[in-house]
């Protein structure tokens, strides 16, 4: 049978333009041959509303995923911190599902949390606070009333923000919190949790109330690119060369 591939925060933009090829080749090659590809967010690196879908940068990526979709690969998609906006427009046009943070899925026979996991780094309280503000369904409206050249500018100091708060942060405010983890393995029925975000790739495990949990990371594409395939004997992280 074959395998579900999973990938987050790839963070893809016309300055990485190496990055881009590679994820082509990725959707070509390995992709192709998926029975689903999961990009758990942060496919782009910015999403400023459905309008982008417009951009020929963007309108490019989703063409490729909807070729893949087209190809009987089911693709879905989490919208994450840097791809919120992503909406139900967007989606339906280029032919993949849209997914909700978190959603619980059934892979080969094992219950499976799908997370952005930004909601587990609770110990990172300005963004989390910021997190809160920009997914109020008014303060969306309002930015997407902006006009796009606007929009494009907010976007870039908002970046710019983010680099800067990054750099100040410990590493360990910008992790995931064991609590929230826990919290999240108890809530959903001590399924294995799969994540990105922290871009820190590695496999833990979690012992819940007595019960063993999986939780794998996923890989960044900054400098390689990975992703996680999982099948009926499991999951395995494999690194793009």
């Amino acid at each position: 049978m074959a395998p579900a591939l999973l990938v987050a925060d790839l963070h893809l933009a016309p300055e990485r333009p190496a990055m881009v090829d590679r994820f082509r080749r990725f959707v070509a090659r390995e992709a192709r041959g998926a029975a689903a590809l999961y990009i758990l967010a942060d496919f782009f690196e910015y999403w400023l509303g459905d309008d982008d879908a417009a951009d020929p940068f963007h309108a490019g990526l989703l063409a490729d995923l909807g070729a893949l979709a087209g190809a009987g690969v089911d693709v879905a998609f989490m919208p994450g911190n840097r791809d919120f906006l992503f909406g139900g427009d967007a989606a339906t046009a280029s032919g993949i599902r849209l997914l909700g943070d978190p959603t619980l899925v059934d892979l080969f026979g094992v219950p499976t949390l799908l997370m952005h996991g930004d909601t587990l780094c609770t110990d990172d309280h300005s963004y989390q606070r910021y997190r809160s503000i920009v997914r109020r369904p008014l303060v969306q409206r309002a930015f997407l009333a902006l006009p796009r050249a606007a929009r494009a500018a907010v976007g870039r100091g908002m970046r710019r923000t983010s680099e800067v708060h990054t750099q100040l942060k410990g590493p360990m405010i910008m992790d995931v919190n064991r609590g929230a983890v826990e919290a999240a393995l108890r809530e959903h029925g001590y399924p294995r949790l799969i994540h990105g975000h922290t871009h820190r790739a590695a496999r833990h495990e979690h012992v819940v109330d007595g019960r063993i949990c999986e939780r794998w990371v996923l890989a960044d594409w900054y400098e390689r690119g990975g992703y996680l395939r999982c099948g009926e004997r499991g999951c395995e992280a494999v690194t793009l060369d």
